[in-house]
């Protein structure tokens, strides 16, 4: 800063410059502090413009002062706003995965007391029916006994029911799948599905939403299909596409990479590498033929001489 004096006194005019300097740092920072309270995943470059914009117009106010602030102290406060976001998106993140799971768990509960639920009034039939066989000694009973062993019938089947149900919240399959024509090279799609045949849920993804059928690599049936997945998603962390939506199971990785993770994590599992990509294929083979149907016809179209 600019030397001044105040009422001739070199002493008296640094005290203001210091008042000055500490006024500077009081209103960025002030400044700074808003933006990074209100900065959102729509307004990050927004609120890094605040900050500059302030910067600049506080030097500005300085300038007879020849006061400026540091840049690299801005650059650390555009350094905070934006960790400052990605932690709180982590935070949001994790957020929801840990609701996703308390859902799960709270599912798996509620289904594992319905199947036990659905044991005990089976077994109460049970008891009664060999009660009443004991005791049997009339039509009356028989009658009796017919009945039983309909409500016998039919709590049997609720019992497999609720017992498939509790067993499905854990079991399932774990799918790796690709598809060249519509994502290129080295992307994957991890995913699970407790459908009873899950190339169902593969067909159902390379229907309508993508341009070309889905390449399985892998369908990995498992007692504990979630844990499973939830590791498989862990060890390529860093390589998600979409970063913010944990939903959509895209992985920038390659398939050898992938066929080691699992056979690490489940080493029973069957691998294919190979990639059918029987449309897309097609597709270019086609394009082909038409690119050199147009160089051809255009080669016939010149001239043999000028």
């Amino acid at each position: 800063p600019t030397e001044w004096a105040v009422e001739g006194s070199k002493a008296k005019g640094q005290t203001m410059i210091n008042r000055q300097t500490r006024l500077t740092m009081r209103a960025f920072n002030n400044e700074c502090e808003a933006a990074i309270a209100n900065v959102r995943w729509n307004n990050v470059v927004a609120m890094e413009k605040r900050i500059h914009a302030a910067a600049s117009s506080i030097d500005k106010e300085n300038t007879s002062l020849n006061l400026t602030l540091n840049d690299g102290y801005v650059a650390l406060k555009i350094e905070e706003l934006r960790l400052t976001h990605e932690y709180r998106e982590r935070l949001k993140a994790e957020k929801e995965e840990r609701t996703d799971m308390a859902r799960a768990e709270r599912e798996e509960k509620k289904l594992i007391a319905e199947a036990e639920a659905a044991e005990r009034e089976e077994a109460k039939y049970q008891a009664l029916l060999e009660k009443a066989r004991k005791e049997a000694n009339g039509d009356g009973n028989l009658k009796r006994i017919e009945e039983l062993e309909a409500a016998l019938a039919e709590a049997h089947a609720a019992s497999e029911r609720a017992r498939a149900m509790a067993e499905m919240t854990r079991s399932g399959y774990v799918y790796i799948i690709s598809n060249v024509g519509s994502f290129g090279e080295d992307v994957v799609k991890i995913g699970l599905t407790r459908r009873l045949d899950p190339d169902d849920r593969v067909r159902e993804l390379g229907d309508a939403s993508v341009p070309f059928s889905f390449d399985t690599h892998a369908m990995i049936y498992s007692d504990a299909a979630p844990a499973l997945e939830f590791a498989l998603h862990k060890e390529f962390a860093d390589r998600r596409i979409n970063m913010s939506n944990f939903r959509k199971e895209f992985f920038r990785v390659s398939l050898d990479e992938v066929e080691e993770a699992v056979a690490r994590l489940a080493p029973d599992a069957s691998f294919f590498k190979d990639r059918e990509a029987q449309e897309w294929h097609e597709t270019m083979a086609r394009r082909n033929v038409e690119l050199l149907d147009l160089q051809s016809a255009a080669a016939k179209s010149l001239p043999a001489s000028i």
